[in-house]
């Protein structure tokens, strides 16, 4: 089975449910290079990217090579997914696919995507109808197929169209389409908007006349994708949109932790308007054997306290105990501490309540709730095979009987990948989360000394505690922001003040 799913436009939240649906069951995903990547977090599928520009992060295909690839995959019995920005049959050359796959004989499913003019228009505050103004829109190729005999796009049509016209992958093709409208008649003042990078955090938006256009986008140095929106609804608006006012529009935010403990920060970072970059320290790793955690699950019948201090240990320590047949009654009258919130929403995902959360979401403050509770009882800390030793020590001299049982391993990544690595480089990350000890840890040793000159500059970190700024700094890293919340929620705020105080001083100043 083959899923032509449409991906939307690049806010990754803008994926429909039926997309998701098939990203979770696919056993291949062969995505466009107009797609956000951050989908893939939705997806334990192997991935292939494909091209139309040779480049690193992705290798060259035509269309036939893509079309053979997507039949020779599901004739081995795989579910593929092919992932493609916007919508599938809008410029998106689905239509091709889904012949190559029906005379093949293979099933598949399109399934639609948000297409880039109407996610432009909505994150812009851009009509592209309005009652007063126009009741159709126009959606054109800017850029049409090299090999065809004769453009099938009527300018001289087009110019007397009584709406918005609006034209895809467009950009290179500006000045060239500006001449074709003005020479068949379309009045050069007409409103006219081009909008780069619509949905993400780079998105940038030109307004101008039909005929003062050109000069306006190359002052701005706009980049593709790009949309060219001529009509009355392109006058510039009078205010900022919805999107434009997020917090964290523009930035790119470094998200350090493990991949397949991220998604919820990257959910976290889109919807204040930044831009996730996930540049992991550490990879999750299960335990090879076990049989010590599986005598602590028959164990906890006679046990006081359950102690979560990672979602992961949620995860591995309760699916490990519906593993063995058994489900939450084993619990019995066992009570739970949790860390913080998202442990906590981690242990609500089994119908389970933590009984206990500190007011204050980091190791001492948990230690200094638990030990009133802990004397003489039985405790079970499920735990990574390596972190601070604060609790185990302080629980054990409170007069715990405590077994900390190991049930995944933290694993020492050798690199970033390419796009954190790339944006280093070019001076483009604007921050970095650290959201333990282990992790500022982990970010000095990956990051090159002539990287560390940027820091407090065009890279700032941010820290989640005082405890993780003191190790920071013990390892050479400045901390800029530091949050009084202990979550990345509050790592985010920290920024945003951050940010909020730097553009009013840099106002004073002026």
């Amino acid at each position: 089975m083959v899923y032509l799913v449409g991906s939307g436009p690049g806010d990754p939240g803008l994926i429909t449910v039926r997309g998701l649906e098939c990203l979770r069951q696919a056993d291949l995903v062969l995505y466009d290079g107009l797609v956000n990547p951050l989908l893939l977090l939705h997806t334990s599928a192997d991935a292939e990217r494909t091209c139309r520009v040779r480049g690193p992060s992705g290798h060259t295909l035509n269309q036939q090579e893509i079309n053979d690839r997507l039949i020779a995959a599901a004739r081995t019995g795989q579910t593929v997914v092919r992932l493609k920005g916007g919508d599938p049959f809008i410029f998106g050359r689905g239509s091709e696919e889904a012949d190559a796959l029906r005379s093949a004989g293979i099933a598949y499913e399109v399934i639609p995507g948000i297409t880039a003019a109407t996610a432009a228009g909505a994150y812009t505050e851009i009509p592209l109808t309005h009652r007063q103004h126009t009741s159709a829109v126009a959606f054109v190729a800017g850029h049409e197929d090299p090999s065809k005999p004769q453009s099938a796009v009527d300018y001289g049509q087009l110019a007397q169209f009584p709406g918005t016209l609006v034209f895809y992958m467009g950009l290179h093709r500006l000045d060239q389409i500006v001449e074709a409208l003005t020479a068949n008649g379309q009045d050069p003042e007409t409103p006219t908007a081009v909008i780069s990078r619509a949905t993400t955090a780079a998105q940038q938006r030109v307004h101008s006349t039909l005929a003062k256009i050109v000069d306006a986008v190359r002052s701005a140095e706009l980049k593709p994708p790009s949309l060219i929106v001529v009509g009355p609804c392109a006058q510039e608006p009078d205010r900022m949109s919805w999107f434009e006012q997020r917090p964290l529009l523009g930035l790119r935010i470094g998200v350090p932790r493990a991949i397949n403990q991220s998604a919820p920060t990257v959910e976290r970072i889109v919807a204040r308007g930044g831009h996730p970059v996930l540049m992991p320290t550490i990879a999750i790793a299960p335990v090879a054997d076990w049989t010590l955690v599986d005598q602590s699950i028959r164990g906890l019948p006679t046990t006081d306290w359950l102690v979560f201090t990672s979602s992961n240990g949620v995860d591995q320590y309760l699916s490990r105990i519906q593993s063995l047949g058994l489900d939450a009654r084993q619990l019995g009258n066992v009570r739970i501490a949790t860390i913080g919130p998202s442990t906590a929403k981690a242990l609500a995902s089994y119908c389970l309540k933590s009984d206990l959360t500190p007011p204050e979401y980091r190791a001492e403050s948990l230690a200094e709730s638990l030990i009133p509770h802990v004397a003489g009882r039985r405790v079970i800390w499920p735990r990574a095979d390596r972190g601070r030793e604060i609790l185990a020590t302080s629980l054990a001299d409170a007069g715990a009987d405590l077994e900390q049982v190991v049930v995944y391993h933290n694993r020492d990544v050798s690199d970033w990948p390419a796009e954190a690595l790339q944006l280093l480089e070019r001076g483009e990350l604007s921050w970095i989360g650290l959201s333990s000890p282990s992790i500022a840890r982990g970010v000095q040793r990956l990051m090159k000394p002539e990287i560390r000159d940027q820091l407090g500059q065009a890279l700032h970190l941010a820290s989640i505690s005082p405890v993780t700024t003191a190790a920071a700094e013990e390892v050479g890293l400045p901390i800029s922001a530091e949050a009084t919340e202990y979550t990345w929620d509050g790592i985010l705020t920290a920024i945003e003040n951050h940010q909020a105080s730097s553009i009013g001083g840099d106002a004073d100043t002026a």
